[in-house]
């Protein structure tokens, strides 16, 4: 199944991280149901330079397709509540998993 590395950038204005804090009970709600079946490898928050404050997300899935990824991420809760502004989505082939070597 093709895998993708996922980087989301969240908005910058004042009001950015209360939306962040506000939207996350359903964000990680509703990532369960996508760690359970597999689709989601791992992921994090993207910290800025200081390592102080989480700017964007960083994911790596493992989906059916690119329409089904950008699926995903449309309706996502971070997106629809306004929390991620920019999407980049990149093909990624996962060579560690696990702690094992996938060959």
């Amino acid at each position: 199944m093709p895998q993708f590395l996922v980087l989301a950038y969240d908005y910058t204005d004042a009001d950015a991280g209360a939306r962040r804090a506000a939207v996350r009970p359903t964000h990680l709600e509703k990532l369960k149901p996508m760690i359970e079946k597999g689709a989601v490898l791992t992921a994090g928050g993207i910290l800025d330079d200081a390592g102080t404050k989480v700017v964007g997300s960083a994911l790596i899935m493992e989906m059916p397709g690119r329409a089904e990824l950008d699926a995903w991420v449309k309706n996502e809760p971070y997106s629809q509540g306004r929390v991620w502004e920019r999407v980049e989505v990149k093909p990624l082939h996962v060579v560690i998993r696990d702690g094992k070597l996938m060959t």
